[in-house]
Parts: C-alpha cells; sequence; structure tokens
C-alpha cells in the first residue's frame, strides 16, 4: 500500500503548528511557534492578539515545517485542519490556511475535532487498541468516554462546569502564578504539602466532574486569609489543590474501569503532561491490568501532529471536507 502523507494544521487556540505526518503514526515534521510570552503578560490568552499572531506566523511555521524533510506541499495526499473546537478568530485563520492550500494544489480537504486530535496523538508511533477509556483533560475539557473503534465514542462523563485546565490556570492566577497555569501549580506543588482541608467535586458514582466549587474554595481561602492579614503557604495550597483535583479524575477513572472492565486506558489533552495526574494513573493502571496510553510532552499540548494522526481514518474512509468548511466554537466527541 502506498504510504500517505497528510499535511497538518492546528491553530485553536495561542500555538501555532503544522506537521507531516506519515500513515497516520509516523511524524515526519512538527514546528510549533508559541505565543505563551504575549500572553502570559495578560494572565492568559486574549483571544484579538492570539489571532493576529497566527496570521503573522503561519507562513513561517509552514516554510519551517517543510524545510526538515525532503517532501513539497505538491507530495501530500491530503491537508487536514482543526475545526472545532477553539477560539473562533484562531480556527478561522488556521481554516482559511489550510482551504488555500487544498485549492492551490488541488488536494482533498480533511477536518478534524481538536478533542479526537488529542486522543490521536497516541497513535503516534503507537497503536491504539480497541476498545478503550478516553480520558480528555485539558483547559476548556474533562470528559471520559468509551471508544469502541476508530471514531466511534460512547460519552460516559463531562465537566458540569468548569474543566481541570480551566481550574489550574484560575487557581494559579489567585496564587500569583505565572500563565500558563498547569505547570506553575504542578511544579509550586512539588515543593509544598497537601495540609489544607478543600472539597471533594462531584463525590459521587457518576462520570461527571466539576472544579467550580473547587476552584471558589481555594479563592475564598486566599481572599480570607488575606483580609485577617494571615500569610498562606501557596506551595501547600498548590498542592492540596493538586491532589484532590486530580484524585477526583483518577477515582471516577477506577469507577469506569470496574464497570467496564475495559483494559486499555488512553488520555489525551494538555493536562495529561502533569506528572502527578501520570503516576496515580499508573499506579491505577497497574492495579487492574490496564495498559496505560500517555503521548510524549510534545504531544500532550496542542500541536498539527495529533491532527495528522487523527485526519488519517477520515482519509480512508474519504470523508473530505470542500471549501465552505467553517469554524466551530464548541464541539463534544463526536465525528
Amino acid at each position: 500500500m502506498k504510504d500517505i502523507y497528510i499535511l497538518a494544521v492546528e491553530s485553536s487556540c495561542d500555538d501555532t503548528s503544522i506537521a507531516i505526518i506519515k500513515n497516520g503514526h509516523d511524524c515526519i515534521s512538527l514546528s510549533i511557534s508559541s505565543q505563551i510570552d504575549v500572553h502570559s503578560k495578560f494572565g492568559g490568552v486574549v483571544p484579538e492578539i492570539a489571532s493576529r499572531m497566527h496570521c503573522e506566523n503561519i507562513l513561517f511555521v509552514l516554510e519551517d515545517c517543510l524545510s526538515k524533510t525532503n517532501l513539497k506541499i505538491e507530495d501530500m495526499d491530503a491537508i487536514a485542519v482543526t475545526y472545532k473546537p477553539g477560539l473562533m478568530g484562531s480556527l478561522l485563520v488556521g481554516i482559511e490556511f489550510a482551504k488555500t492550500l487544498a485549492f492551490l494544489y488541488d488536494k482533498p480537504l480533511i477536518g478534524v475535532n481538536h478533542l479526537i486530535g488529542h486522543i490521536y496523538a497516541n497513535n503516534i508511533e503507537d497503536n491504539l487498541e480497541f476498545p478503550l477509556l478516553a480520558l480528555v483533560v485539558s483547559g476548556g475539557h474533562t470528559e471520559l468516554s468509551i471508544m469502541e473503534e476508530d471514531y466511534k465514542f460512547k460519552l460516559l462523563g463531562t465537566t458540569l462546569d468548569d474543566a481541570i485546565g480551566e481550574s489550574f490556570d484560575k487557581v494559579a492566577r489567585v496564587l500569583g502564578f505565572s500563565y500558563p497555569g498547569g505547570p506553575s501549580i504542578e511544579n509550586a506543588a512539588l515543593k509544598g504539602e497537601n495540609t489544607y482541608i478543600l472539597p471533594k467535586p462531584v463525590n459521587d458514582q457518576t462520570y461527571n466532574f466539576s472544579y467550580s466549587g473547587l476552584k471558589s474554595q481555594v479563592i475564598n481561602i486566599v481572599n480570607s486569609e488575606k483580609m485577617k492579614g494571615n500569610s498562606i503557604n501557596v506551595n501547600n495550597l498548590a498542592c492540596s489543590f493538586q491532589t484532590v483535583a486530580i484524585d477526583e479524575i483518577v477515582r471516577k477513572v477506577e469507577i469506569a474501569l470496574k464497570n467496564t472492565n475495559i483494559k486499555r486506558l488512553v488520555v489525551a489533552g494538555g493536562v495529561s503532561a502533569n506528572k502527578y495526574l501520570k503516576n496515580q494513573l499508573e499506579i491505577l493502571c497497574n492495579k487492574y491490568d490496564c495498559k496505560l496510553f500517555i503521548p510524549r510532552m510534545i504531544y500532550c499540548t496542542d500541536n498539527a501532529a495529533m491532527i495528522g494522526a487523527a485526519a488519517y481514518p477520515l482519509f480512508l474512509k474519504k470523508d473530505f471536507k470542500d471549501l465552505s468548511l467553517d469554524a466551530e466554537s464548541h464541539a463534544d466527541l463526536v465525528a
């Protein structure tokens, strides 16, 4: 069978990324332009600035990606792009760029769900085996699903309010840490101890998640102590928050492993880079003789390689989009 090369574009938030993926598994080239330094000045992503910087950077990212290979756009079998979910302005930059390439070079266009892309990051340098449990933990989503085959999902539970990554960012901000909040909380937690008593979110037997109450409790503690003139041990509070937030995820996954008897777990999204989460899931999966899939660090956060990997099954099914493809700001785990 002929090798299939897909050029993928990712611009759903504040990272401009382009990659070339071969046969859905091999990352031939990956280029990422980060905007963290710019947005950190504002404590979070500013949508208008993000879309403007995508416009400025995307052509340079393409040139950088191609320069790492002997391949040209003419050698591609398809152009893939993230079209949902994400920031509308950011998504539109990537979509219009991908549509332009598809039109100019007469290539099929593949639209990819960003969340599904995170799951298929595990298919780079590996092979997903079905059925499996898919845990998506990112800035905007916390979801647990059963994946029975390629692009076939059964949603078990989702977040009722704030997603875990969003709560990390908000807690980091109130503790005085820099953006992005995830790494800041994790680093502080390593220096602290679990000493603060915090509520367990959605402490039930469902698969749903909630982080608004936990986040609010941390904010209340900080504000209350400041009003009393007391100092706060930010490392201990970060450790306490991280422990409760992640332990609830692990507890929900354990319920799913018990109820489904599925022996494979895929973790996806930026929060999958958290070492405490990885360690706790490794312990859990060893307990239930479950195979754990977690991408390498570079594939955990937003990147175009995962979009190319997720586009491959769609290419095989000839599930192509026309040039009317538009952005969608919201989406769940549906193809």
